[in-house]
């Protein structure tokens, strides 16, 4: 498979714009979005699922005023390279699915908290549970994971760029658990993200096109959906 010469995809306004959203998402919007839910819910019960769906379609259509030229040049690229893209999802797929089994040999001093928090969600709202997890997500965190963070990082050093990313975005996945439940042990958890992050990094830079990242986050998510609710 011939690999195309790596160039950056994204304007230099839009990457600046891109690490405030970035910056934003990780460290304000969680905070901001459970202050809302408290707000208007009052001492009732929230609907998890519908309100994080309403959290992350407002996120989407912030992300697309902030990377529109981005993401609409990452249809063409699919469609230029889709052999590139359709090899780079399917190894990408196998991988994934290889290291995860790996990790999964490891024993961890702390259970992952999200299966349970997924399972409940599921069983409460099976349909704003699925497209949160396997449409909305996948859309926000490739967005800033591998086309700002690893794209940003790949024009300049290809080992940086997959060392960065898929460290951050593992760690980004658990460091919440850690510092709520005030448990540093959580924060190995990030272990199990890294399969899944390393195989996005290589779909992406493999294959050229940011959309077909975004499909294989959402394959590997409804896979993961399914063993939770099975």
């Amino acid at each position: 498979m011939v690999r195309h010469k790596w160039r950056p995809q994204m304007t230099d306004s839009e990457r600046r714009r891109g690490w405030v959203f970035f910056a934003l998402y990780l460290l304000v919007f969680p905070y901001l979005n459970a202050w809302a839910q408290r707000l208007l819910m009052g001492e009732g019960e929230a609907p998890v699922a519908e309100a994080n769906v309403v959290y992350y379609v407002l996120l989407f259509a912030l992300a697309l005023l902030v990377f529109w030229t981005f993401l609409r040049h990452g249809f063409s690229l699919l469609v230029d390279w889709l052999p590139e893209n359709a090899f780079a999802f399917v190894t990408g797929l196998a991988g994934a699915g290889l290291l995860h089994f790996l990790v999964t040999l490891i024993p961890y001093p702390v259970q992952n908290p999200s299966e349970m928090q997924y399972l409940q969600e599921f069983a409460i709202s099976p349909v704003a549970t699925a497209v949160l997890l396997v449409v909305l997500i996948p859309l926000i965190e490739e967005t800033l994971f591998r086309g700002l963070v690893f794209g940003s990082l790949r024009q300049y050093s290809r080992p940086l760029a997959y060392v960065v990313s898929v460290l951050v975005y593992a760690l980004a996945c658990v460091w919440r658990y850690a510092l709520e439940i005030g448990d540093p042990a959580y924060l190995l958890l990030f272990i199990q993200y890294l399969p899944m992050s390393l195989a996005l990094a290589w779909c992406y830079d493999n294959g050229g096109s940011i959309w077909s990242a975004v499909a294989l986050h959402m394959t590997i998510n409804g896979f993961m959906l399914f063993s939770i609710v099975h």
